[in-house]
């Protein structure tokens, strides 16, 4: 049947439909703008069947969500009179209504990826739609860089149409090649926009039900309320008393088609219906009846850390864009009312839109797509946002590791068969490996599993984290009351599916040896002596909670939650190191480890056997190279710096004169702690060589290496320049401290110095040393570089001062003509004079 063959009801989009069909005849492409509610969806694509430039080709349309893939179909389907299947028909995941009449599919968006993979040129595709493409998936953006590589390649005639209510058109339109923008002006009753701000701390879903119960008493006609995810429609939902005529329905993307399809309908004569909805409803989808929505602010979006590897669901607060989506479902039919939960003055704070996907996701199923297609560089392709160099090299290595790309980054035949597998790209690595090592069957639950939500609700904490408790519930074993009725069926449905024409096989690896496929990085070892925590491959620490697994040794992590302090493992699978062994084996590397121990303050060397900062093995090494112990040896001495070396008295004194000389004469070594430091081994790497234990340097004379740095004319006059003791007239021979190399001292007894007019001089005879004039007691009672003035011009005083204090002591009148000594009194003396 032709679209002729009924009539249509009139829709805004229908004064557009000219245009759209002379931009596609002409140009080859278009860019479509109309707001929500103008019919692009169900209209343009039935407008189009009997353009000559069709033919026998088929109308491929894509769209963000399997629910509205499946409405859009069955709306058109119903417009033409015709059952899903004939004229119109859709592929989504696991369900598929096409038949040999089919001229327009409508298709998820990822399904235009495997198209691609099977045929590039799309020889039976004649116009690709893109629908909704102001939600910038990560698909849609793919599929389209894609398509224009191929018409560029290939030089398919393949039309395109990029279809939006927000995106601003110029963007798109020149990457598609400069084509005609076309704009719908769409036709909307008008809505009135209540804000309503929860009371502090209130939670989300007590204001939601709140804002509803108003409503309901308010306005009349059906209601849609907008929440992040599927546990606060049920809390809401739980928390709505019932009333007469009112039936509250939940719609997000986890429930079976049946129940979202019982959303959409009409409500029944004289009843109305509340409709408790994700971001699922916003665009696409027509919910006929609705005149009020109730926004809650918030959306639930995939976001990937780069710290895990893990893409976590995170709340986020919706954007301006999303926001005047969510409002203008309540002006499709009839003037509304939109309930905002948020002050009037955030609204200026709300992004304009949403990020797009590309710039925040995990882009290994991306690199696959891309290597699959022949793409060696994605700067090649056009894009409105590249995808960030970044996280694609980390995808790419990532598939390196699993097999699916060589060294040079060319996709292998391992690859090409994950590709066409449509699972992320560790879960098709693990089923094909599985399948070859026969655990095909165990491998296709795995998958499942992590395919989908967790089996287990949270209560007041995560559920118990082994993997293997899930396989049990997913095949019936057992039963518990805090599964997830919905999440589980959707498993069983995904494992029928992948177990098609598998042979089933028996368990021939254990879970974790599975799981440790998928995920080789994040195989984790119990940290000695710590219950409950866990280092990973890549070194990231993580814990776990106390339950079943909590004294395993090995695990392997297929969900993590990085958002505190520590990351936490909410699913993982025990592993043996045999498995490990077996299955990691192109990632374990035996080193050997030689390095400086602080504890000990020796070298230790060790054989270690390592994946990633996981030490599987670890052994003493009998005969370690010597070059590297000296090494880490001499870095053990840079690390704690030169005091951790033997010096005596002796040794500090010899570098105290020869850092003196170097002061004096930039061609004597540096003595400093910075030069002899980088020059260990130069001076002392010889003396190190065959010991691992800084304790056995006792031995070495580390006075003589300081004096092997010296040419032999400095040795020859060391002593001579920077003498390490002056003999005094009274014959004694006192140390000089060069300490200070600006002002070597001698401390020495005043009257040791008796009959000594010049003060004593060092470094070539140009450097007084400075005089520390001490009592009988050794206590200084005069400083002076002149020593001649002080006798002339100070000794007088200080005499009268010793006199008084050291009676016994000889203090003569003329200490130039004194005899000097350094007994406590001079023989034949009389005490005082």
């Amino acid at each position: 049947m032709s679209p002729e063959a009924s009539p249509l009801p009139p829709l805004p989009i229908e004064s557009s439909l000219p245009a759209i069909r002379t931009a596609l005849r002409g140009a080859g492409g278009a860019v479509l703008q109309a707001p929500p509610g103008a019919g692009k969806t169900t209209r343009v694509p039935l407008a189009l069947l009997d353009e000559p430039w069709l033919g026998d080709r088929r109308i491929v349309m894509l769209e963000p969500r399997r629910l509205a893939t499946r409405a859009a179909a069955a709306r058109m389907a119903h417009l033409l009179g015709e059952e899903i299947g004939a004229t119109v028909g859709y592929r989504i995941r696991h369900d598929t209504r096409v038949g040999p009449r089919t001229r327009v599919e409508v298709v998820t968006e990822g399904v235009l990826t495997r198209m691609l993979q099977t045929d590039p040129a799309l020889e039976d595709v004649a116009l690709v739609i893109f629908d909704e493409f102001h939600e910038r998936s990560l698909h849609a953006d793919v599929g389209l860089a894609l398509v224009l590589h191929a018409k560029a390649i290939l030089g398919t005639d393949t039309r395109l149409l990029v279809m939006s209510a927000t995106l601003d058109g110029g963007p798109v339109a020149e990457m598609l090649g400069g084509v005609p923008i076309v704009s719908s002006e769409g036709k909307s009753w008008p809505v009135e926009t209540r804000y309503l701000p929860p009371r502090p701390g209130a939670r989300l879903e007590r204001s939601v039900s709140a804002a509803i119960r108003e409503a309901l008493a308010a306005e009349a006609g059906d209601l849609l309320a907008f929440l992040p995810g599927a546990a606060e429609i049920r809390r809401v939902a739980e928390s709505l008393p019932s009333a007469a005529g009112v039936e509250v329905i939940p719609l997000h993307g986890n429930l079976p088609p049946d129940d979202q399809d019982r959303a959409i309908r009409p409500s029944a004569p004289g009843r109305r219906k509340v409709v408790l909805a994700t971001s699922i409803a916003e665009t696409s989808l027509t919910i006929d009846g609705v005149r009020t929505v109730v926004d809650s602010g918030f959306a639930r979006v995939p976001k990937y850390s780069p710290r895990s590897g893990m893409t976590r669901l995170a709340t986020v607060r919706v954007s301006r864009a999303s926001a005047d989506q969510r409002r203008g479902r309540a002006g499709r039919v009839a003037a509304g009312v939109c309930y905002r939960l948020w002050p009037r003055e955030e609204d200026a704070q709300l992004l304009p839109a949403a990020q797009p996907e590309i710039l925040e996701s995990d882009l290994a199923p991306l690199a696959l797509d891309l290597a699959a297609a022949g793409v060696a560089d994605p700067s090649t392709l056009r894009w409105l946002d590249p995808p960030p160099s970044g996280a694609f090299a980390e995808a790419r290595a990532l598939l390196r590791q699993l097999g699916a790309l060589d060294a040079a980054d060319r996709v292998t035949d391992h690859g090409r068969a994950m590709a066409r597998l449509a699972l992320h790209p560790r879960l098709a690595h693990m089923i094909l490996r599985g399948t070859e090592l026969g655990a095909g069957s165990v491998a296709c639950d795995i998958a499942a599993l992590l395919t989908e939500r967790d089996l287990l609700r949270w209560r007041d904490g995560p559920p118990e984290a082994d993997l293997g408790l899930r396989l049990e519930l997913l095949r019936g074993k057992i039963e518990r009351d805090d599964v997830d009725r919905d999440a589980l069926r959707r498993a069983r449905a995904e494992t029928r599916s992948c177990q098609k024409g598998r042979r089933p096989g028996a368990d021939a690896l254990s879970p974790g040896a599975l799981a440790a496929l998928a995920y080789p990085d994040r195989i984790a070892h119990r940290r000695r002596g710590e219950v409950g925590r866990y280092l990973l491959r890549n070194g990231q620490g993580a814990s776990l909670e106390p339950q079943a697994l909590i004294r395993e040794e090995f695990l392997v992590v297929a969900d993590l939650d990085v958002s505190g302090r520590e990351a936490r493992i909410l699913i993982a699978a025990p592993l043996s190191l045999e498995e490990i062994e077996e299955h990691a084996a192109n990632g374990i590397e035996p080193e050997d480890v030689i390095e400086w121990n602080e504890d000990s303050r020796s070298v230790i060397a060790r054989r270690r056997v390592r994946l990633g900062a996981i030490v599987l093995r670890d052994a003493p090494l009998e005969h370690p190279d010597q070059e590297r112990v000296l090494s880490a040896l001499l870095g053990g001495v840079r690390r704690n710096g030169l005091a951790i070396l033997p010096w005596d008295d002796e040794c500090r004194t010899l570098r105290a004169r020869l850092t003196f000389l170097h002061r004096l004469d930039g061609s004597w070594p540096d003595q400093s702690d910075e030069a002899l430091l980088a020059t260990l081994e130069e001076w002392l790497g010889e003396a190190l060589r065959g010991i691992r234990r800084l304790d056995d340097l006792a031995k070495v004379d580390m006075g003589e290496l300081l004096l092997g740095r010296l040419t032999w004319e400095h040795r020859a006059r060391l002593d001579e320049w920077a003498p390490r003791d002056i003999q005094v007239p009274s014959g004694s021979r006192v140390r000089v401290d060069y300490t200070d190399p600006d002002a070597p001292v001698l401390a020495v007894r005043l009257q040791e110095m008796f009959g000594l007019v010049d003060t004593p001089r060092v470094g070539f005879g140009r450097i007084p040393v400075t005089l520390h004039l001490l009592s009988p007691a050794h206590r200084p009672v005069q400083v002076t570089r002149d020593l001649a003035g002080f006798w002339r011009n100070t000794y007088f005083e200080v005499r009268k001062d010793l006199r008084g204090r050291y009676p016994k002591h000889f203090w003569p009148d003329d200490p130039l003509t004194a005899e000097p000594t350094g007994r406590a009194r001079k023989r034949g003396s009389r005490p005082g004079t």
